[in-house]
C-alpha cells in the first residue's frame, strides 16, 4: 500500500464534505459524485476523487468558484477539466465532465487502471477509443455515452458494478452473462454485531435498539468485548446478568425487533476462550476474535481459530485478518484451512464494515463463498450514529468480494439465524 493513502474511512468523510461544500456554495453543477478507489470500496484509498458533471460553458467558473471553497487551502488547477483542492483534511480531485459524456467519464474516474486497460482493448477491437474519460470512434468523432450503461452498451456489455472493476475476471464473467447478483444494504435485515456502553461503545443499549429499530432492521446483536478483550472497556463476567436483565426488560418495551443478547468473546493465546461455556452458553450469539497476535507466526494464529471455530458455542469468526486499511494488512493466515473448518462445522465467518477493518476484504471473501461458508456482514458498530454508514462499508467490502445475498447469514430472518446458531449447537 502506498505511504500516502487513507483509509476508506477517511477518504470517504473527506469526499462528503467537499460534496456538501461545494453544494453549499449553489455552484452549476447537476451531479457529484465519488469516484476512483472510493467508489470502488477500495479499503485503501491512493487518492480521494470526485467527479462533476456541468454543461460545458459552466466550467470556467466552477473551476474559479471551486478554488475559493471556505475548506480550501490551495488548489491546483491542472486543465481545463480538473482541480485539485487542498484542505486541512487532504487533497481532493475534482473532474469536470459534460452531461453527454457523464458516464464515459464516471467509469473512467472510477477505475481501476486494470479495468479501463481491458475496456480500452475491447473498444479497439470495435473501432472505438476509449481515453480521457471519453468514448470517440478512430476519427476523434463524440460517441456520446449519458450514462455507464450507455457506456458498457457500446461495448457489447452488461453493466458491471464498480464494485467489481478490478481488472480481475469481471469482463470475462460479464461476456459469459455469469455476473454475481451482489448483496445490497436493502436485503440485510439484521446486525449481528455491534457494541454499546457496557463495554467501549458510546451509547446504550437502549440507544443502539431504537436506532436499528429505525433502519427498518427485524433484529440486532449487542455483542459487547469479554473481560480480556484489548479494548478500552470490557464486559466484566459479573456484569453479564445485569446486561441480560437489561436486554430481557427492553425486549418488552421495544416491540418489532428483535434483540440477541451476544458477546465478542476474545480468543486466548492457547486457543481457549475467555469466558467459560457455562457462561457463553447462555448467549443467544457467540462471536470470536482474534486481537492479540501474542507474538505467534501465521501457523500459531490459524490454529488459535481453528480451535474456535470447532467450538460448538462459537457461532461467528469476526474481522478474521484484524487488518487496518492503510496501517496494518493483517495476519498471515491459511484461509484454505479455516474455509474448510467454516463450511464443515456451521460457523460463519465475518465482512466487518468498521472502517478500521474492512475485513474480509475482496478476493478473500471470495475465496469464503466458494468454499461454502455462510458470510455475516456486520457493522461492528461502537455509535447508534454510525450504524448505517458502517453496514454500507461492510455491504461495500462483501460486494467487492462478488458476496450474494444467498451467502449470507444476516439476510435470513430471525427464525432461520436462530436456526443457524442452533444447528452447531446442537452438533457439539
Amino acid at each position: 500500500m502506498a505511504d500516502d493513502s487513507l483509509p476508506l474511512g477517511r477518504a470517504h468523510q473527506l469526499a462528503s464534505i467537499v460534496v456538501k461544500e461545494t453544494r453549499r456554495a449553489g455552484l452549476a453543477i447537476d451531479t457529484l459524485v465519488s469516484a476512483g478507489d472510493i467508489r470502488r470500496y477500495e479499503p485503501d484509498v491512493s487518492a480521494v476523487e470526485i467527479l462533476a458533471v456541468a454543461a460545458a460553458s459552466e466550467h470556467r467558473a466552477v473551476l474559479s468558484r471551486l478554488a475559493r471553497l471556505p475548506i480550501v487551502v490551495v488548489s491546483r488547477a491542472r486543465d481545463d477539466r480538473n482541480i485539485t483542492l487542498v484542505t486541512d483534511r487532504g487533497p481532493v480531485t475534482i473532474h469536470l465532465t459534460i452531461p453527454e459524456d457523464a458516464g464515459a467519464a464516471l467509469v473512467w474516474h472510477t477505475g481501476s487502471v486494470g479495468h479501463i486497460a481491458a475496456l480500452q482493448q475491447r473498444a479497439a477491437t470495435r473501432g472505438l477509443q476509449f481515453r480521457d474519460a471519453q468514448l470517440t470512434e478512430k476519427t476523434g468523432r463524440p460517441v456520446r455515452c449519458p450514462s455507464e450503461d450507455d457506456l458498457y452498451d457500446r461495448l457489447d456489455l452488461p453493466f458491471i458494478p464498480p464494485e467489481l472493476r478490478a481488472g480481475d475476471d469481471e469482463i470475462v464473467a460479464a461476456e459469459r452473462d455469469a455476473l454475481p447478483s451482489l448483496v445490497l444494504e436493502r436485503h440485510m435485515r439484521g446486525d449481528l454485531h455491534t457494541h454499546s456502553n457496557w463495554s467501549d461503545g458510546r451509547d446504550s443499549v437502549d440507544t443502539m435498539v431504537r436506532a436499528a429499530k429505525q433502519l427498518g432492521y427485524e433484529y440486532l446483536a449487542i455483542t459487547d468485548h469479554s473481560q480480556r478483550a484489548w479494548s478500552s472497556r470490557k464486559l466484566a463476567l459479573d456484569e453479564v446478568p445485569q446486561q441480560r436483565a437489561e436486554i430481557e426488560s427492553l425486549r418488552r418495551k421495544i416491540p418489532g425487533i428483535e434483540i440477541l443478547h451476544g458477546i465478542e468473546v476474545d480468543i486466548m493465546g492457547d486457543g481457549s476462550l475467555d469466558f467459560e461455556d457455562d457462561v457463553l452458553e447462555r448467549f443467544d450469539i457467540v462471536l470470536a476474535s482474534l486481537h492479540d497476535a501474542c507474538e505467534q507466526d501465521g501457523p500459531e494464529l490459524t490454529d488459535r481459530y481453528l480451535k474456535a471455530i470447532h467450538h460448538p458455542l462459537v457461532n461467528v469468526i469476526t474481522h478474521p485478518a484484524n487488518r487496518s486499511p492503510a496501517r496494518f494488512s493483517g495476519f498471515e493466515l491459511d484461509f484454505d484451512a479455516l474455509f474448510h473448518a467454516a463450511a464443515e462445522t456451521g460457523t460463519a465467518m465475518e465482512i466487518d464494515g468498521a472502517p478500521g477493518h474492512l475485513d474480509m476484504d475482496g478476493a478473500v471473501a471470495r475465496r469464503a463463498a466458494a468454499a461454502g461458508v455462510t458470510i455475516a456482514i456486520d457493522s461492528d458498530c461502537h455509535r447508534a450514529e454510525w450504524l448505517a454508514r458502517q453496514m454500507r462499508f461492510g455491504v461495500g467490502t462483501a460486494r467487492r468480494g462478488w458476496i450474494e445475498p444467498t451467502h449470507v447469514l444476516n439476510t435470513r430472518s430471525i427464525e432461520d439465524v436462530r436456526a443457524f446458531i442452533a444447528r452447531k449447537r446442537s452438533r457439539g
